[in-house]
């Protein structure tokens, strides 16, 4: 009998038919594959981007305004003036925004500037009127208004000159 059980286990895994080959699923593309990422991070990216190129922008603008030599007397003068040092403290700092215009054509132009500044003691704003002629800046006007009394200290004062170079 033992020769008997073998050929019928024999003749059973005979009759199994095999298996049909198993045709692989195709794989999704990339896009497919991948799209639950890179979309987020290509809009985060286009955004990063676009403040990037904002900040440039004014970073390029506040630099070319305070490069130019009406603000750096406005700012040299508003640090040394006695009065300016009373009110604000030493050392007086420049704040970041300046707001205004300056339109300089070679020997001549003209800036109106709002320049923030503080010190220890407190803050204030340098208002800036000049007009540039014959490669000289011509003050109009170049006081320091202090934030919380809104007194005015005038920056051209009787010793220091209206003109500048």
């Amino acid at each position: 009998m033992p020769g008997s059980s073998r050929s019928t286990y024999k003749v059973a895994v005979e009759q199994i038919p095999p298996e049909p080959p198993v045709s692989p699923t195709p794989r999704p593309n990339w896009w497919k594959r991948n799209w639950k990422w890179f979309v987020p991070l290509g809009c985060f990216s286009i955004a990063l981007l676009f403040v990037v190129f904002v900040g440039s922008v004014v970073v390029i603008v506040f630099s070319a305004v305070k490069s130019t030599d009406v603000y750096k007397d406005a700012l040299t003068r508003a640090k040394s003036h006695p009065a300016v040092i009373e009110a604000l403290g030493s050392p007086v700092t420049e704040g970041f925004l300046v707001s205004g215009n300056t339109n300089v054509n070679g020997a001549s132009g003209e800036a109106n500037l709002a320049i923030p500044v503080s010190g220890p003691k407190g803050k204030g704003t340098i208002y800036v009127a000049a007009k540039k002629s014959l490669g000289r800046w011509d003050y109009s006007g170049l006081v320091l208004e202090i934030a919380n009394t809104h007194q005015r200290i005038d920056l051209l004062g009787s010793s220091a000159g209206a003109h500048s170079q």
